[in-house]
């Protein structure tokens, strides 16, 4: 079975993220020029090609060049390496490879391979800092121990793996004051397998994730009820975790009205604040869940190690084109084949990324040590903030909304202080964040405020 590539050489996590030497930026940007950038027409190329593989089954052929996961793997890797030879290396490319042991979807030990694609930042102090995207490239058809069967997951997930790769490719040729990850994971129909391994990785490495998004299943405008949703895309983003004892902060925060400011939440409203404003037309829907009814993504294993993690999905579903044997039965055509993939889609969706991702990585840390004292009873509400390390930071902003409002209403830019008085505004009746500003004018994600009680 072949692991490597000639193109590019296996590389542990550490390798990619923690070695490679920072290049001297190419020029400055506008992340409006790397939306406009984002072609539908190389997506088309890219997710056609992924479907021509015939499937990409964890399970199947790794030999042929033609057909299996193999051969889509060695393509991405290939792809990716050919980009990151155009912007002058600055794209790191490797294989994250380890064997996934057997279990319920994974009948015997089998050799799994992440292609991640790092594009170092730039600035010292931010550099550790990272944001990873991820899609999955491999595919299943209606039975999901099923190797041999056609299964062409155009949308599921050719779809997101092609605007990943067209992210990769288009920002390495702009440079970022924090460390950007592009993902093409393995193993996501036999139970998050190569995100869960890269998430566990990053944690045991104690790496600064600052955010996580997947794209899976972002290929098809077109509902199940034949309605067409071009301008619409849902954003997953999980309030309080799922786990059997809280820690003492989350239980603060709960405590405080804090359910709908986790991590995760504060990083999807500064996404659909900055997607927009810069892809005009889009509406990116929140949805307060961690991802759809009782299912998942490869977002989960990043929220379980305690990154903030989002999810990208399509309006609305056709389960006649997902996890499905391709035929026609009873007049239906059932498939996830290309037909039903509509590519300016994925590309407007790959561009409410891009905006995002450029806005996260150009813009400053969330404040750290956020806090609200609590010291009286009082109708003014005091905040207080530890100063942000980066040196181009110039100020800081207070943002906050009613407790029943999703997105920020208000904000009040108070200077480059650490502690500020709002008076007349109480925090028994909104919910406050705090947002670091830098010299750009670029914003921080906004982060929530545990009481402060001096010891």
């Amino acid at each position: 079975m072949r692991l490597t590539h000639p193109i590019v050489g296996a590389c542990l996590l550490a390798c990619s993220l923690l070695t490679v030497p920072v290049m001297a930026a190419p020029s400055t940007h506008d992340s409006d020029l790397i939306v406009k950038a984002i072609s539908a027409q190389r997506i088309e190329a890219r997710v056609r090609k992924l479907a021509s593989f015939g499937t990409r089954h964890s399970l199947s052929d790794t030999v042929s060049d033609t057909r299996g996961i193999g051969a889509a793997r060695h393509w991405i890797a290939s792809e990716l390496a050919a980009c990151s030879r155009a912007s002058g290396d600055r794209l790191k490319v490797s294989l994250d490879q380890f064997v996934a042991e057997p279990s319920a979807r994974v009948s015997k030990p089998t050799p799994m391979i992440n292609i991640v694609a790092t594009l170092p930042g730039t600035q010292a102090s931010s550099r550790d800092r990272i944001y990873v995207v991820s899609g999955h490239y491999d595919s299943m058809p209606s039975d999901v121990m099923d190797p041999t069967s056609d299964a062409p997951g155009a949308n599921d997930d050719a779809s997101g793996t092609a605007a990943v790769m067209e992210l990769a490719c288009v920002m390495t040729k702009y440079s970022f004051d924090a460390t950007l990850v592009f993902m093409a994971v393995a193993g996501e129909e036999q139970g998050l397998i190569g995100s869960t391994h890269w998430a566990e990785q990053a944690r045991a490495k104690n790496l600064n994730i600052a955010g996580m998004f997947t794209n899976d299943i972002i290929g098809s405008a077109i509902g199940a009820d034949g309605k067409s949703h071009t301008n619409r895309v849902r954003l997953f983003a999980e309030g309080v975790p799922p786990i059997k004892e809280l820690p003492d902060d989350l239980r603060t925060r709960i405590a405080t009205g804090g359910e709908n400011d986790s991590p995760a939440r504060e990083l999807a409203r500064f996404v659909k604040s900055q997607a927009e404003r810069q892809v005009r037309g889009m509406n990116v829907e929140l949805i307060y869940r961690r991802d759809r009814y009782l299912r998942g993504g490869d977002h989960l294993p990043f929220l379980e190690q305690g990154f903030p993690a989002l999810r990208f999905v399509e309006a609305s579903e056709n389960f006649h084109h997902q996890h499905q044997n391709v035929r026609d039965e009873n007049g239906i055509e059932y498939g996830d084949t290309v037909k039903f993939v509509d590519f300016k889609y994925i590309a407007s969706i790959a561009k409410v990324n891009a905006a995002a991702l450029a806005a996260l990585a150009d813009g400053p840390a969330a404040p750290a040590d956020a806090a609200i004292e609590t010291l009286k009873l009082e109708n003014d509400t005091t905040l207080r903030w530890s100063a942000n390390v980066e040196s181009d930071v110039a100020g800081y902003k207070i943002v906050w909304r009613d407790t029943t409002a999703s997105m920020w209403q208000h904000s009040r830019d108070v200077g480059n202080v650490t502690r500020y008085t709002l008076k007349g505004i109480s925090k028994d009746d909104v919910i406050f964040g705090i947002v670091a500003l830098d010299k750009d004018g670029n914003e921080s994600v906004a982060s929530y405020p545990q009481p402060y009680r001096p010891k």
